[in-house]
């Protein structure tokens, strides 16, 4: 009877050693969760039930517990590697099943889909439009990246904030482009046609009297003959109050909002619409200064990165300054993530004790919050392990004395005569 309690012990102690060893030897996996033993005694049980004096029949492996505590937060350089700061994990598609993971070092496949390095899909929620602000909550997808280029997108409405300088000099020649001494002041900028096609804008500043100022808008060109007025007549005329503010406007002015007639660019786009607006124009002493122009078009871009906010929402940058987004992390929680099933490759599975996964958005109830350019590292503690080890050895021989303790006590009972 010693010997098989004794090799329960050494059991005991050989699966305590292979749990702290494993331990161990994921100390740098990333997204690992440390595990311990949980160890039950054994009794011969009779059907009167366990005496007083009965004697145990040694020990058994319980249960290999999971500890998911949070590991450290390491940064990289690299945008697509996540790591969860909380509770939840990663959702990722196996070949259609899911799977959880806390390791988030992912990369991008010759498909576009944003994978780990067993090729399993991260799993996001779609965007509900490409600005990012709501999604698809009821469904998964594959977070998939295009490499086509981004639209361009042709300039509909500008904004002038400017001041004309009061003092400027009335000019009474007739307007030419052409011609500095014809008009005050000017200013230039860029516009975009429906194709992402650029085209140079330019307003022209003539005063008429004090207060009184006419304006005129050209696209194209700076030499004779070249200069196109936009829609060949759209001369607006506005005038200000003794303190410098807009008041009142004539032609194409409307409040503070100038419609000019449409333009058709000459390249197949679509015909060039503009609305400018002047609410912050006004007319000081001091010269004129620009302090802001800005239009709302865009010529088409290239990928240029990823960003990750942290909520989760991935978007795609490109090259003309635009950005879209293309998804928001989905993360997992249990009920009880102790019994989920490890599967490899730091991934768990579902299980009926476990119960069914919760997928939400990051920051939402108790999910964590999403770190991008980071990993999360191992949970496992070396020292408490290297303790573990020797606690685990000791046991060990302990057990082995006790089997040669009762070897000897045989040996001497076989050797009496």
């Amino acid at each position: 009877m010693p010997f098989s309690i004794a090799l329960s012990g050494l059991n005991a102690a050989s699966s305590d050693l292979e749990v702290t060893g494993n331990n161990i030897a994921n100390s740098s996996t990333n997204g690992f969760k440390s595990s311990r033993t949980e160890f039950s005694d054994v009794f011969a049980v009779s059907t009167g039930g366990v005496s007083a004096t009965a004697i145990g029949s040694g020990v058994r492996l319980a249960n290999v517990a999971q500890e998911f505590g949070q590991g450290n937060i390491d940064f990289t350089s690299s945008t697509l590697d996540l790591a969860i700061n909380g509770e939840g994990f990663f959702v990722l598609s196996d070949g259609g099943s899911q799977i959880y993971s806390r390791a988030g070092a992912y990369n991008i496949d010759r498909n576009g889909y944003v994978v780990n390095s067993a090729g399993q899909r991260l799993q996001v929620f779609d965007p509900i439009g490409t600005s990012g602000d709501t999604f698809n909550t009821g469904s998964l997808s594959d977070l998939q990246v295009s490499q086509t280029e981004g639209a361009p997108q042709a300039t509909s409405d500008i904004g002038v904030n400017m001041n004309l300088d009061s003092s400027d000099p009335v000019i009474t020649a007739p307007f030419d482009p052409n011609d500095a001494t014809t008009f005050n002041f000017s200013t230039s900028f860029s516009v975009f046609d429906s194709q992402g096609v650029e085209h140079s804008a330019t307003v022209y500043f003539q005063k008429q009297a004090s207060n009184d100022w006419d304006a005129r808008l050209y696209l194209d060109g700076t030499g004779p003959g070249d200069v196109v007025q936009v829609g060949g007549s759209d001369t607006f005329n506005f005038t200000f109050d003794d303190a410098g503010q807009l008041v009142s406007g004539s032609g194409d002015l409307t409040g503070t909002e100038v419609v000019f007639d449409a333009k058709n660019p000459g390249n197949g786009a679509a015909d060039l619409n503009f609305t400018m607006d002047l609410a912050e124009v006004v007319q000081y002493g001091g010269g004129f200064t620009v302090n802001s122009l800005s239009q709302d078009g865009f010529a088409k871009g290239k990928l240029s990165g990823l960003s990750i906010s942290d909520e989760g929402v991935i978007s795609a940058r490109f090259t003309n300054g635009q950005s879209n987004a293309l998804g928001k992390v989905a993360l997992a929680s249990f009920p009880n993530p102790g019994e989920l099933r490890q599967v490899g490759n730091t991934n768990w599975a579902e299980t009926f004790s476990s119960g069914q996964p919760l997928v939400g958005e990051p920051g939402t109830g108790s999910l964590g919050a999403i770190q991008s350019g980071a990993l999360e590292s191992s949970n496992v503690d070396i020292a408490a392990e290297l303790i573990k080890l020797i606690t685990a050895q000791r046991n060990f021989q302990a057990n082995s004395q006790v089997i040669s303790t009762a070897d000897t006590i045989t040996q001497t009972i076989i050797n009496i005569r």
